[in-house]
């Protein structure tokens, strides 16, 4: 493969894991920072528990999932059902939502926290349901906060490594995302695909960040 079609091959190999890391994302880390910002009895843990991808080292990630999933877990079960993680992309995917979840969180957490409580009470009073408090007022109210985090979220799966290549591994044009085809270059000495790949992910970064920027409520 030309230097061109690696780079092209590696950027949709990223795009296709990283909106299948959003799409889980999404629902588990609304619930989650509903319960977060809303309060309870394990509140302390939970945050523990979400935060707890932020500080270990991806590859322990990466293990832990290959233990959930590989051959001694859940793997064949899932195989069986048609549904193989391990070394395909949609394990990268997997992992990336892993590392993913407590960005998405931390941020959609602070977007909720900034809703006024007692238009939530009004609705509740007026005989709205949690749910439909949830979806007709706090959610529309907090979207910008929850597109914002979604945004970061996305940029994280974008750039994940460590788990990745050990739950996926790296094959061009099926589990190779642009880190892992960054490594790879660098290791071979290509260097001038590296920079390009480099540049790449960049300027995809740059552009997620941006967007997560503007996105978020001003502050007083």
């Amino acid at each position: 493969m030309t230097s061109a079609q690696i780079v092209l091959a590696a950027l949709s190999v990223s795009l296709q894991v990283a909106v299948a890391a959003l799409a889980i994302v999404l629902p588990v880390g609304t619930a989650l920072a509903f319960a977060l910002a809303r309060g309870g009895k394990f509140r302390t843990l939970l945050d523990a528990l979400v935060t707890l991808p932020l500080v270990l080292p991806p590859v322990a990630i990466g293990v832990l999932i290959l233990s959930a999933f590989g051959r001694n877990g859940l793997g064949e079960p899932l195989a069986r059902g048609g549904i193989a993680l391990v070394g395909t992309w949609r394990g990268a995917a997997v992992a990336s939502a892993v590392v993913a979840l407590p960005v998405f969180v931390r941020v959609a957490r602070a977007a909720l926290e900034g809703v006024d409580p007692r238009l939530e009470q009004v609705a509740a009073t007026l005989g709205a349901s949690p749910a439909r408090v949830a979806l007709t007022v706090t959610l529309p109210l907090a979207a910008r906060g929850m597109l914002a985090a979604a945004t970061l979220a996305f940029a994280r799966a974008l750039g994940e490594f460590g788990a990745t290549i050990l739950v996926a591994g790296s094959v061009v044009g099926e589990t190779q995302t642009l880190p892992l085809a960054i490594f790879e270059a660098y290791e071979r000495g290509d260097s001038s695909l590296a920079l390009a790949l480099c540049l790449v992910s960049g300027a995809v970064a740059l552009a997620l960040a941006v967007v997560a920027a503007r996105l978020e409520p001003a502050r007083a």
